[in-house]
C-alpha cells in the first residue's frame, strides 16, 4: 500500500497522535487522582498477601504497572503509524505557470547565421619593380672652348660604345603561404530531425514527442526565470527572442539575445537559456541524413505580469 501524502499532511498527523496520547496521559491521571486515599485505606488495609511480591503496591486500585502492556502496546501502534507515515512521504513539485502563447516567431526576426566556411583572402599583390635611374655622365665644363680637329680620315675606324644597361629590379619574394583551413561543422535552420529537450522519452509518435519536449521546456524556462524588478516597476511586458545553437552532443552554445521588451527582460531570457549547460542538462540533437549535426533554434520567452 502506497500513499502520497505532502509535508503538510504528514505533520498534521504526526500533531495528531501527540495530541492523542497526550490526552491519554491526562486521562489516566485524571483517574487515578480520582480516588479518595480514605476509602482506599480502610478498604485495602485489613488484606493480607500471600507474597510480598503481590503486596508491593500500597493500593492495588493505584497500582501504575497494571497498564504497561497497555501502554506498551499503544506506543508501538504510534510509533509504527509515524513511520508509515514518513515512508510515504511525497515531495509535490511546485506547479509551473507557463503564459499561454505560440512558439512561431516573425521571419524578420529569423537571423541567417553567419557563413563559416569563408574562402581565404586572396595574397596581396606583389610590389611594383623599383626602376633604378641610371645617372648621365657629367661633362666638365671648361672655362674656355675647346676646339678639336674632328676630321675623320677614310683609314680610321669609329668604335662607338654601346649604351649601358639598365639594371634589372630584384624580384619579388613569394607571398606567405595561406593559414591551413579550421575545420567547421555546418549550423543548419531546418533538419529532419529537430533538437529536443530531455524529459519525453516515454512519448509515443512524433507529434506527441515535439508537444512534450516544447512543454518541458517552457516549464524549465518559467520555474527558474525571474521577473527583472525595474519590468515589473514599469509595467513592461512582451516577448524576448533568444537564439542558441544546439550542439551535436546536445549542450547549447551561441546564446544570444535578439530581441527584448526592455528593463532586463532580455537579458534574464539569456541567463535562462545558458543555466541549461551548468544544470547539466543535455538535449537530444538534430539529425540530417542519419547524421547528428548543430541545429540553430529560436525560443521566444513571454513576459506577462500576473
Amino acid at each position: 500500500m502506497s500513499l502520497n501524502l505532502s509535508g503538510l499532511t504528514i505533520l498534521a498527523l504526526f500533531l495528531a497522535i501527540v495530541a492523542v496520547i497526550v490526552g491519554l496521559i491526562f486521562i489516566i491521571r485524571g483517574m487515578l487522582k480520582s480516588k479518595d486515599a480514605m476509602e482506599l485505606k480502610d478498604e485495602f488495609d485489613h488484606l493480607t498477601t500471600a507474597s510480598p511480591l503481590i503486596g508491593r503496591n500500597k493500593y492495588p486500585q493505584l497500582d501504575v504497572f497494571k497498564s504497561t502492556g497497555t501502554n506498551f502496546g499503544i506506543g508501538m501502534v504510534s510509533a509504527l503509524l509515524m513511520i508509515f507515515l514518513f515512508f510515504n512521504f511525497t515531495k509535490f513539485e511546485k506547479e509551473v505557470f507557463v503564459p499561454e502563447y505560440d512558439m512561431s516567431v516573425e521571419e524578420d526576426i529569423m537571423v541567417q547565421p553567419p557563413k563559416l566556411n569563408k574562402p581565404p583572402p586572396p595574397p596581396p599583390p606583389p610590389p611594383p619593380p623599383v626602376i633604378e635611374e641610371v645617372p648621365e655622365e657629367l661633362v666638365e665644363e671648361e672655362d674656355e672652348p675647346v676646339f678639336e680637329d674632328q676630321t675623320i680620315e677614310a683609314e680610321t675606324e669609329v668604335n662607338t660604345p654601346p649604351p649601358p644597361k639598365p639594371k634589372k629590379a630584384a624580384p619579388p619574394p613569394p607571398p606567405p603561404p595561406p593559414p591551413p583551413k579550421k575545420k567547421v561543422d555546418e549550423i543548419f535552420r531546418a533538419v529532419e530531425e529537430m533538437p529536443r529537450f530531455p524529459g519525453c522519452e516515454e512519448a509515443a509518435g512524433k507529434g506527441k514527442l515535439d508537444k512534450c519536449s516544447e512543454k518541458a521546456l517552457l516549464q524549465f524556462i518559467y520555474k527558474h526565470i525571474e521577473y527583472p524588478t525595474i519590468a515589473r516597476e514599469t509595467g513592461i511586458e512582451g516577448r524576448a527572442i533568444i537564439q542558441f545553437v544546439v550542439d551535436k552532443n546536445g549542450s547549447i552554445s551561441g546564446v544570444k539575445l535578439l530581441r527584448g521588451p526592455g528593463g532586463g527582460c532580455g537579458d534574464e531570457a539569456k541567463r535562462v537559456v545558458a543555466l541549461m549547460n551548468k544544470k547539466g542538462i543535455k538535449w537530444s540533437p538534430g539529425r540530417q541524413q542519419g547524421q547528428t549535426v548543430r541545429v540553430q533554434y529560436i525560443l521566444p520567452v513571454m513576459f506577462k505580469l500576473e
